[in-house]
């Protein structure tokens, strides 16, 4: 009876587990959706101001209200989706392009290439987000490009570290012992066999550092070192809303449950591709 009633078990685990994955997934397809009907249609001018339809409450016509200068909240929460995975994206691509790079390099490179490239990674993770921000509002000015370039950085060491770990278990495996023993290079190699062989956990980590994208773009544009006016952005419509907290607490209320549910999406994404591709957790 014990022995008949484990496969059970396992498969009442198995078709647990990709609960978080669906409703990750779902999370995410939601907020990219409304980023791309923002694209070509929403419901208002995001950046028409109304003085007469101020701090409106949620109606027909707009329906989750509108600011203190009238223009519509879903409006402008649409758009601000499109600002949020256009930062993201590049942010995680710049992190997980270089970063690979980097690690791969590291990983198939001597000894002391291999550390001097780790020690110059743990000095660009030292820098947060927020102070690289700042260093590039100095240098450049504030704006998107500005905020992209500042998360993509300090993504870069993560990528760096996850890829040259991964590369390291993967060169004792009997597929790369026979690469090198029939006389490849270290180059292809590293991109022909250690490459593909890690990507699992790569993707995982991007949809885990996509969810770090949005709160740091949130975070930088409250600030105002991220998207400047009049565009919209979640962060900054929560920066707006904060003098309004005691007469429309509405104002902030939708922006942030926007970012919370787009950070909550891509975790739970990142924990369900991390589930289905991690054997040890079957």
């Amino acid at each position: 009876m014990k022995h008949g009633g484990r496969p059970r078990r396992r498969s009442r685990e198995r078709r647990r587990s990709p609960i978080g994955l669906v409703i990750g997934g779902g999370l995410v397809g939601a907020i990219l959706l409304t980023a791309l009907v923002g694209l070509a249609y929403t419901p208002h001018d995001p950046l028409r101001t109304d003085v007469a339809s101020r701090r409106q409450d949620p109606s027909l016509e707009h329906p989750l209200g509108t600011d203190q200068y009238g223009r519509d909240v879903l409006s402008r929460i649409m758009v601000g989706a499109r600002t949020t995975f256009l930062v993201g994206f590049f942010a995680v691509g710049i992190g997980m392009s270089l970063g690979i790079l980097l690690g791969l390099w590291s990983a198939v490179s001597a000894p002391w290439v291999d550390e001097g490239i780790m020690r110059a990674m743990d000095v660009a993770y030292a820098f947060p987000i927020i102070l690289n921000a700042i260093l590039f509002y100095t240098l450049l000015g504030p704006g998107t490009f500005n905020a992209m370039i500042a998360i993509g950085i300090h993504n870069i060491p993560i990528f760096a570290r996850l890829t040259r770990g991964s590369v390291l278990a993967a060169k004792r495996e009997e597929y790369v012992l026979a690469a090198e023993a029939v006389g490849r290079s270290r180059l292809a190699i590293a991109l022909r066999h250690l490459l593909p062989n890690v990507l699992s956990p790569l993707i995982v980590q991007a949809a885990v550092q996509f969810a770090v994208a949005i709160l740091a773009e949130a975070a930088l544009s409250y600030l105002g070192l991220g998207v400047q006016l009049p565009h919209p952005s979640w962060g900054r419509m929560l920066r707006e809303a904060q003098s309004f907290l005691g007469t429309a607490p509405l104002l902030a209320v939708f922006p942030g449950i926007a970012i919370a549910l787009s950070v909550l999406g891509f975790n739970l994404l990142g924990d369900g591709l991390r589930d289905r591709f991690d054997p040890r957790l079957g």
